[in-house]
């Protein structure tokens, strides 16, 4: 179909993991790579007409791969390798996760490295389509032969023994896919380990994730300009020849952002002549070094991820050369230590934003350096508490965020009787960043919040165009705070909305 996402097994962009995921666009698959896939089933076939050994094709798995399987056990081999593995525990992950799940499984087969038939490819492509998402339990993938547990519970649906989300219920996978008439797949030599074996949930996960993180990272300068209009800072710092000085590229695309949001300002015009201060803190000196340098992980963080998404993660693998020169080879590429690093690294890049988010929320409420502003941003100081509380949430989201960047992959804990005796901790990295992402929406949510109260009390001066916007598309979702109220709806609602997109691909002209 004209929309649909062309496969061909080469890399995605973290906007078409998202379109899939997220928006529900459909894929198709390359015909080329239809051809290469039948290739590298037809040696794997080769390989089972021969006898030949070649792990998990005809042998067990993980510390049992030196047991040698006869050839009429080897459909069972593969059905009870997925069966065994489905040990996924805890909450089933979100439907946008599971479809870049189904998304990335699909595309890594279809370099033609698996040894899978292409019904296979077929079945997953037909599930996509229609809209038939596996019931994948988050916890329980240490990420060493890849997401063995989460892609294990892919698989059984496959099968039609596990169970889905399909059209608002949960129901067990065979009856789903006989609504649609896709029938449950029969495995065959080395398919179920083809299924198993990759690095796709922890990909799917954290990098949805990091989607919402660049979002997340460029609307902290709005909220970081929006704070410094309100406490009467000095662009000064944000002076091109500064950062040229220091060229880290994030750097350099934070304080050109921070110079255009604070075109054309009253409130900055109103003090330019008079200001007795020379520098501002640094939490509003210092942005573009601050948001900058999470800019930089974040980026090395997207091209991970997008490497990833056309890599060959299973394990072994099919190298079917034209020229005759076949051999199948295993290795380790189901490593999960790329990805693990890389999601550490973006939430210790996020939690960083959020600590000089929350130091920006402490000058905007506290009336010892607010510059002039009324304590905790209330009307009636004393008899309301204005914003002091939601102050308060930010600084225990950050707690939170804290603990949560204690990186996963430092550690390891062998498994499979030793025979996996380094293991990536991948999953459990990616879901701390999803956590993460999440406190610094709402992290986010409250400066904007204070900001955009904090530059109502500045009125009749106007702060500069671009976020004088920005405080009136605040004002479309949350309220001048006027009187005491529940300030957790408030938090939320503007959470959801950055969250949702309602100011995606707003940078303030």
């Amino acid at each position: 179909m004209p929309n649909d996402l062309c496969l061909t097994g080469e890399r995605l962009t973290l906007e078409e993991i998202v379109g899939v995921a997220v928006r529900g666009r459909t894929v198709a698959v390359d015909e080329a790579a239809r051809t290469r896939v039948a290739a590298s089933r037809r040696l794997v076939e080769e390989i089972v007409e021969r006898h030949d050994t070649a792990y998990g094709i005809n042998t067990g798995f993980g510390k049992l791969s030196d047991v040698r399987i006869a050839p009429e056990q080897l459909e069972d081999l593969q059905h009870n390798l997925v069966r065994s593995h489905a040990c996924g525990l805890g909450a089933p992950l979100p439907e946008p996760a599971v479809r870049a799940m189904l998304l990335l499984r699909v595309n890594v087969l279809a370099k033609g490295h698996s040894g899978v038939r292409p019904v296979v490819i077929e079945t997953l492509v037909g599930m996509l389509r229609a809209g038939i998402h596996p019931v994948v339990p988050a916890r329980g993938s240490v990420g060493a032969s890849g997401d063995l547990a989460p892609l294990a519970h892919l698989a059984l649906a496959v099968i039609g023994e596990g169970e889905v989300f399909f059209r608002g219920s949960r129901m067990a996978s065979a009856e789903a896919l006989a609504q649609v008439g896709l029938q449950p797949l029969a495995l065959q030599a080395k398919e179920g380990l083809a299924l198993l074996n990759g690095t796709q949930a922890m990909t799917a996960v954290g990098g949805l994730a990091l989607a919402r993180a660049l979002r997340v990272t460029e609307l902290f300068d709005v909220a970081g300009g929006m704070s410094l209009e309100a406490l009467r800072g000095t662009p000064t710092a944000f002076d091109a020849r500064i950062h040229e000085a220091r060229p880290h590229a994030g750097q350099l695309e934070a304080a050109a952002h921070l110079r255009a949001l604070l075109e054309e300002s009253e409130i900055r015009e109103s003090h330019r002549a008079n200001d007795p201060r020379v520098q501002d803190a640094y939490c509003l000196r210092c942005m573009p070094q601050v948001h900058g340098a999470a800019r930089g992980a974040l980026a090395h963080v997207r091209e991970v991820v997008e490497v990833e998404s056309g890599s060959a993660t299973d394990n072994p693998l099919v190298f079917a050369a034209s020229d005759g020169a076949a051999e199948i080879i295993s290795g380790g590429n189901f490593h999960g230590a790329p990805l693990a690093m890389a999601f550490d690294y973006a939430a210790i890049a996020l939690t960083d934003l959020m600590s000089i988010s929350e130091r920006r929320i402490d000058r905007l409420v506290n009336p010892d350096i607010n510059e002039g502003l009324p304590p905790f941003l209330s009307s009636s100081p004393g008899v309301s508490s204005g914003m002091m509380i939601a102050h308060v949430a930010a600084a225990a989201l950050l707690n939170e965020a804290k603990v949560l960047s204690h990186p996963a992959s430092v550690d390891s804990v062998p498994t499979s009787g030793g025979k996996e005796d380094h293991v990536s901790m991948g999953m459990t990295a990616a879901l701390k960043l999803d956590q993460v992402v999440d406190n610094a929406e709402q992290v986010l949510a409250i400066e904007l919040m204070a900001a955009a109260q904090g530059l109502d009390y500045r009125r009749p001066l106007r702060p500069a165009k671009a976020l004088d916007a920005a405080r009136e598309r605040v004002r479309t979702i949350v309220a001048p705070l006027t009187a005491d109220r529940e300030l957790s709806r408030d938090v939320m609602a503007l959470a959801e909305a950055v969250r949702s997109g309602v100011f995606d691909g707003w940078r303030g002209e």
